[in-house]
């Protein structure tokens, strides 16, 4: 598996905690942001493969922040963490459950689809 770096943002600092340590043992390097100024300042000085946008977060701060993301023309996907199956987010990319197994598989094929195939050389 290549090297994923991902920006964990949310508002609930134990969530957060609990959710960065799943994802650092399953292999991916997680910046995380507790406030929506020390996400961007993190983006604007970063290079990730994912963006993850915490159910903590207000919608309207998720969608500024996929705004940002987007008018600084980068492709980096942005995903939502949604509690339950009826919540999702219009601005993002996708909406990923958090149950673990979903979730893993989730960011996986949103890192796979931004990059591209390997040429044969």
């Amino acid at each position: 598996m290549p090297i994923i770096v991902v920006l964990a943002i949310g508002l609930d600092s134990t969530l957060l905690k609990t959710q960065s340590s799943f994802w650092k043992t399953a292999g991916y390097i997680v910046n995380v942001a507790g406030c929506i100024r020390e996400a961007i300042d993190h983006f604007k000085a970063g290079d990730f493969d994912l963006v993850l946008l915490g159910n903590s977060i207000p919608a309207d701060n998720r969608q500024r922040l996929t705004s940002l993301i987007r008018s600084l023309g980068s492709n980096v996907p942005v995903a939502f963490i949604a509690e339950s199956s009826g919540d999702s987010d219009r601005f993002a990319d996708a909406t990923l459950r958090t149950e673990p197994k979903a979730m893993l598989a989730g960011m996986r094929e949103l890192v796979a689809r931004r990059r591209p195939c390997a040429t044969p050389q």
